[in-house]
């Protein structure tokens, strides 16, 4: 439900920051991406109607636990006129199940899009910020696209390249504008690049056979005729291998098979795999075929009347793939059920047509995965950072 709070316009000189109350302001926030980044050849644009389920508080199970507002800036002459210009866009976000799990009182920011003035980001932070102060929180960090389970982080190097399937891309000056606000550093995600050449995957086939035959491994694909007992197993693994990380919250049920509806139109069941060492369910891998490199050429972020022609005639030369997610349960870990998982995504994908991709994110000080990906061949390629600041104040 919309929360019953209401906030004052913030006004600040030429700009005016307000939030968002009704299906225009909405359509206005959504559709705000294509000003900022029209001419950039890097950009992906969302689909609209991935956006509206999205930022939906009836259609997105993260709403069930968590507060948002969703904010416009506008430049105005006075604070009389409410109908200048869009020039900004952020959401702050109170999630109560991120406080109680990782015991730290922390708020978001996320959605940040904003032309290239420090007013206006100033504007949209200083909203964000004290939105979240009067639900007595401590600290503002984010990017989050809402949350630590979906889209996140600045991107702060490699503006020359696109991004991959559900990664983020901003334009250059927003590490800038972000740290002349007075944000700083959080954490930093990396991306690894791997290419079939790097990787030398012949040279693992014999390590793979191996290391199954020592430890009593296998690896089996993604039964779609079993799919809510699937999602089921990905949830249990992914909440005990991943509890211990930095920023990480358990997926709720429904949040869990949200996903699964979403992803499975696009997913490719050999590339979901799950480990089993002897009976016992040790691990699993999300792979996505990268759907950017046909989403990239439908700039109007609608598939009709043209835009699912393109993205189907685009979709027969995607060479790339991203492995999104990987975990494995704490009691089965070291004995090279990454390299399992690396050695078959690529394997397979090699099969498609899609010779090279993307692990990510990886947190900066997560030194076991690092090490894993680096000796498969991986090279950090893009950073993406995580900023905080403190709401209250001193």
């Amino acid at each position: 439900m919309r929360p019953l709070h209401r906030l004052q316009s913030l006004h600040d000189g030429a700009v005016r920051v307000d939030p968002v109350r009704t299906p225009s302001d909405l359509n206005a926030f959504i559709k705000l991406p294509w000003s900022i980044y029209r001419g950039d050849p890097n950009w992906v644009p969302p689909l609209v109607m991935d956006q509206k389920a999205l930022l939906s508080r009836d259609r997105n199970p993260f709403f069930r636990h968590a507060a948002v507002e969703y904010f416009l800036a506008r430049r105005v002459v006075s604070a009389a006129d409410v109908d200048g210009p869009i020039v900004g866009r952020i959401a702050a976000i109170h999630d109560p199940r991120y406080i109680d799990f990782q015991r730290e009182n922390v708020g978001f920011f996320g959605f940040f899009e904003t032309i290239d003035e420090q007013p206006v980001a100033d504007a949209l932070l200083a909203a964000a910020r004290g939105w979240l102060r009067e639900r007595h929180i401590d600290t503002m960090r984010g990017p989050t696209n809402p949350s630590t389970n979906d889209s996140l982080g600045t991107l702060v190097d490699r503006f020359d390249l696109p991004p991959v399937v559900m990664m983020p891309y901003n334009p250059p000056y927003y590490p800038r504008l972000l740290e002349q606000a007075g944000l700083v550093k959080a954490k930093d995600l990396l991306a690894y690049w791997l290419s079939e050449q790097r990787m030398q995957i012949d040279r693992l086939d014999r390590v793979v056979d191996l290391l199954k035959k020592r430890h009593n491994l296998t690896l089996r694909p993604l039964d779609l005729k079993r799919i809510d007992e699937e999602i089921a197993l990905v949830k249990e693994i992914y909440n005990d291998a991943w509890e211990r990380n930095w920023g990480f919250v358990p997926w709720t049920d429904e949040e869990i098979e949200h996903l699964g509806h979403e992803l499975r139109p696009v997913a490719d069941p050999e590339l979901v795999m799950f480990a089993y060492k002897g009976d016992e369910p040790a691990g699993f891998s999300l792979s996505l075929p990268d759907l950017f490199q046909a989403l990239i050429r439908v700039k109007s972020g609608r598939l009709f009347p043209f835009g699912l022609l393109q993205l189907l005639i685009a979709r027969r030369s995607i060479s790339q793939v991203r492995v999104l997610a990987m975990g494995i349960r704490h009691r089965y870990r070291g004995l090279g059920l990454d390299a399992l998982f690396y050695h078959r995504t690529f394997r397979y994908a090699e099969t498609k047509g899609m010779q090279r991709g993307e692990c990510s994110w990886v947190l900066e000080d997560n030194h076991a995965m690092r090490s894993a990906i680096e000796k498969m061949g991986g090279e950090v390629y893009k950073t993406y950072r995580i900023y905080e600041q403190p709401v209250r104040d001193s």
